[in-house]
């Protein structure tokens, strides 16, 4: 049995790896590119990936192909509907980056509301010590409590940060398909029109692409934060800069981009200095103890499909 991890650097190096090694011959390569993706799934059985797009063009050459693992809840990357005529397996790992995404998104939060990048600029740079005042209260800052907070996407992650922003004393307006039995549930434009902090956590499908667009920001206050930790697409990286540029928006946190990594050429490179813009490599999954429960997760997946049994399918 042929397993081959074809993108390892994006799980991390200190990745324990050791529970695949009781599946079957591992091949680990740290990165695959798109010329070289075709040769290296010839001859596997199984494949594990995290960032590629695996589709009929690249796939069509691996006849011994029976089992996708992806390292992600999401498998937008993945054409299921070609590995179902295929009959290739195809599993996600759900739930596990539940803690982990949170944890950032509360962080994004805070850090923004806080301020924190500015006060501690003016403690680093020497200017406190220079400055004989025992503290500095510019900008001014925000207690949390009492704001409003949009959560877009009632699934797990969507869940806990509704639970964390409502532990810290804010109230919350949730948008997915059905009612909320927790929180008061609205529509995506009522959500953006009464909201202060707002965050993002769905999946990238036909429906939720470009749902937060122009016409969306417009509806948004002036002091509103938008915290984007779902896909890049979901929300319109032009209109959220011009949204930055024209002080249309309070801040801008993202974690997830359209293309990854993103190019000079990116809007958001025009407002990467800003303080009220924070900006990380999408690492909100990736916490040691996230990652640890993926790979454990994804080698339960492969056994159990060896069992044959069924177990975190897709396809």
């Amino acid at each position: 049995m042929k397993i081959i991890v074809l993108d390892a650097a994006t799980l991390g190096g200190d990745l324990d790896l050791s529970p695949l090694h009781a599946l079957g011959e591992v091949t680990v390569y740290d990165g695959t590119t798109a010329d070289e993706l075709a040769d290296r799934v010839a001859d596997a059985d199984i494949t594990i990936s995290n960032k590629l797009k695996l589709n009929r063009e690249n796939l069509a050459g691996a006849k011994k192909l029976k089992l996708i693992c992806v390292c992600a809840t999401g498998f937008d990357c993945i054409d299921v509907a070609y590995c179902r005529e295929r009959g290739i397996g195809v599993c996600n790992v759900p739930g596990y980056s539940t803690e982990s995404v949170s944890q950032l998104t509360l962080a994004m939060a805070l850090s923004l509301m806080g301020h924190l990048h500015e006060y501690r600029r003016h403690v680093h740079s020497g200017a406190y010590s220079r400055g004989g005042v025992a503290n500095c209260l510019t900008p001014v800052w925000h207690e949390i409590a009492g704001k409003t907070w949009g959560v877009i996407g009632g699934g797990n992650i969507g869940q806990r940060v509704a639970g964390l922003a409502e532990a810290f004393g804010c109230k919350v307006l949730m948008c997915r398909r059905k009612a909320d039995v927790r929180y008061e549930t609205v529509d995506v434009d009522t959500l953006c029109q009464k909201s202060d902090i707002i965050s993002v956590h769905v999946p990238l499908n036909d429906e939720t692409r470009g749902m937060i667009g122009e016409k969306q920001i417009a509806k948004m206050k002036k002091h509103t934060l938008f915290i984007n930790v779902a896909r890049g697409m979901v929300a319109d990286e032009e209109a959220l800069t011009r949204a930055i540029e024209e002080e249309r928006l309070g801040g801008l946190g993202v974690d997830v981009f359209s293309a990854e990594p993103f190019g000079e050429d990116h809007p958001y490179t025009r407002i990467m200095d800003r303080d009220n813009v924070l900006l990380t490599p999408h690492t909100a999954w990736g916490a040691i103890e996230t990652r640890n429960r993926c790979m454990a997760i994804v080698a339960g997946n492969i056994a159990a499909w060896q069992r044959g049994e069924t177990q975190n399918r897709v396809d």
